[in-house]
């Protein structure tokens, strides 16, 4: 199944894109972002980096079709994870343009129809979005044998230069994607540039550094260690799955903050999943 709702929330920044790189662009659907990695007008292919909320194959398709014209389909499509906001319009863009897509052995149960994440926690700390997540999929999509698992050696078929690291903890497969030549991160939601459970926050997409949506972690020292893992590369700029794309100074000093006060920020003091309760 794909996951068909309308999921009503949204942000100030829906529709807006960001060149973080010549060649990293991140697009905002309505409140996660989707990363085109790839240089328009080079003959060389490009990668879509998530798929975004369901119902948002259209506005993709546009964004790609502007950016690097007609008849020009990415190489393949990358997850970061599963969860109904990053794929929400994955099958219906990778049979449109009869691409590959590529995802962590972990992650694939959740994308072949075998088994359903975690439900999210509406009772976890934190604001009014997290008490909406009840509302939030968590089925299984089944992308059939479209999908296939990244290489074991980290590295990203027909992408040179980039590589993926596991960064577990909001789910088992979660992936973050790195190159080194310029420190390039493309996060997921390893961490974020908001602070996901608080409606006011997310409609003005308030910048605020911080640990994975608590409604959907479920290892929180998983995700401890992804952050720490991620924070030592020292990256120069990162696009986050949610939030405004960080770099500089205010990335570097933002994820070392965060590293270092990681428990008191980002996990939760109850909720289902909260350490407390396991």
């Amino acid at each position: 199944m794909e996951h068909q709702d309308f999921i009503p929330v949204t942000s100030i920044d829906s529709g807006v894109g960001q060149e973080v790189r010549p060649d990293i662009y991140c697009f905002c659907i309505q409140v996660v972002n989707v990363c085109f990695a790839g240089k328009p007008g080079e003959k060389t292919g490009w990668f879509l980096v998530d798929t975004g909320m369901p119902k948002s194959a259209d506005v993709i398709l546009s964004e790609a079709e502007q950016r690097f014209g007609q008849d020009h389909p990415p190489a393949a499509i990358l997850l970061t994870h599963g969860h109904f906001d990053h794929v929400g319009a994955v099958l219906e863009l990778s049979k449109h343009w009869d691409v590959p897509v590529y995802a962590h052995e972990r992650e694939l149960p959740y994308l072949t129809g075998k088994s359903p994440y975690p439900e999210p926690d509406p009772t976890v700390e934190g604001g009014l979005v997290a008490k909406m997540s009840r509302m939030f999929p968590n089925e299984a999509i089944n992308l059939g044998d479209r999908v296939k698992a990244l290489p074991s050696d980290g590295s990203i078929p027909d992408m040179p230069g980039w590589r993926w690291i596991h960064t577990p903890g909001h789910s088992p497969g979660h992936v973050s994607f790195f190159r080194d030549a310029d420190r390039s991160l493309i996060a997921g939601d390893a961490f974020i540039n908001v602070k996901q459970d608080s409606l006011f926050n997310v409609l003005l997409q308030a910048q605020e550094i911080n640990g994975p949506p608590r409604y959907f972690t479920t290892d929180w020292q998983a995700a401890r260690e992804s952050v720490q893992k991620l924070e030592a590369l020292h990256p120069a700029v990162a696009v986050t799955g949610h939030g405004l794309p960080l770099s500089g100074e205010q990335l570097s000093s933002g994820l070392r903050w965060l590293t270092e006060h990681f428990d008191q920020v980002a996990v939760p003091d109850y909720g289902k999943y909260s350490p407390v309760h396991q």
